[in-house]
């Protein structure tokens, strides 16, 4: 598991000052992002190298409290299923011990020109398994 922690700026905010609900997928992606370069495979590596990208497939999301503006939060991944060419992720985001939103996402591991799915490349899956 891996947590990063993410301000909130008044960008991500709506004009009462609280998180504007589709900021939290970004949140999310931030998170998995900074996940997979923990592993040695930043976007560059996966596209240029590997010629895979991870795509989200479907994401289920229950927002339990708001987060406001100059709030540190932490953003948890973790990996609860990893198949053939997808993967899914268990993610929430916190305030202290406060949580804010529990979510699950369905991963896909795509082509990179095509788009089309393929496995994911075994080096990966390694590091995935062992993370």
């Amino acid at each position: 598991m891996l947590t990063l922690e993410q301000r909130v700026y008044y960008e991500d905010t709506d004009a009462g000052g609280v998180v504007y609900h589709s900021q939290y997928l970004n949140f999310m992606e931030r998170a998995r992002t900074e996940w997979l370069r923990s592993l040695g495979f930043s976007q560059h590596v996966l596209r240029e190298d590997l010629q895979v990208l991870f795509v989200v497939h479907r994401i289920e999301i229950a927002y339990k409290k708001p987060a406001r503006l100059d709030d540190v939060l932490q953003i948890q991944t973790e990996i609860t299923k990893i198949g053939h060419g997808s993967m899914k992720c268990q993610q929430v985001i916190r305030r202290g011990d406060t949580l804010l939103i529990d979510a699950t996402v369905n991963i896909a591991c795509v082509h990179a020109e095509t788009f089309k799915p393929i496995g994911i490349p075994p080096r990966i899956k390694l590091a995935l398994e062992r993370s």
